[in-house]
């Protein structure tokens, strides 16, 4: 499917009374579609899909619609939002520690690349903390720097071990023994599609 017809697909998923803060709408999607404005037309349904929980079927169009235009980041923003469609939304404040006081000395990106390990209070058989992978988000920013402070998106590798995380729960990062960062849950979402339904 090419890319007008993938973003036509998804728009036609988007409620029309759905708006974002700017009062943005499908109406407004539609319109720059009309123009071939292909790249506003999608940074407008990633704004849209924000506000209002919209299907599976919706992130997967706008991503492949956005590997189609190269847009690299956008892409992975879309494929991330689907793994939150089908396993739920985990965000947190998240402090790094200085350079000075970590092992890493240099940013990251905060496109979902780095998949460091949690502390998120579980013990091993011998009472050790059991570290639990989940890849990293950072929200309105490209990159993380040592000593930072940001909102980060989680996604875990095993999402069925992270069901007891509470808001407010204090967990830390580890990219090796050390603690990397140390991070307040803030937010914590359900999938917003039934199992029994999901398809890939």
């Amino acid at each position: 499917m090419d890319v007008p017809k993938l973003l036509e697909a998804a728009s036609l998923l988007v409620p029309e009374a759905v708006a974002t803060e700017n009062d943005i709408t499908v109406n407004d999607v539609w319109e720059y579609l009309a123009h071939d404005e292909w790249e506003v037309a999608l940074g407008l349904l990633e704004e849209l899909g924000d506000v209002h929980p919209l299907p599976l079927s919706f992130w997967q169009a706008l991503a492949t619609a956005a590997e189609q235009m190269r847009l690299d980041r956008s892409a992975a923003w879309c494929h991330w939002r689907c793994f939150e469609t089908r396993n739920g939304i985990i965000r947190a404040d998240l402090s790094l520690r200085p350079a000075h006081e970590a092992r890493r000395q240099t940013p990251f990106s905060g496109g979902g690349v780095l998949r460091p390990m949690w502390d998120i209070g579980e013990k091993t058989p011998t009472g050790e903390p059991d570290l639990y992978i989940a890849a990293l988000w950072v929200e309105f920013t490209p990159f993380m720097e040592p000593g930072g402070q940001a909102t980060v998106r989680l996604a875990p590798l095993s999402p069925t071990k992270w069901q007891k995380l509470q808001p407010g729960q204090v967990i830390t990062m580890h990219e090796d023994r050390t603690v990397a960062g140390t991070a307040v849950v803030l937010e914590i979402q359900g999938p917003s599609v039934p199992p029994a339904t999901l398809r890939s």
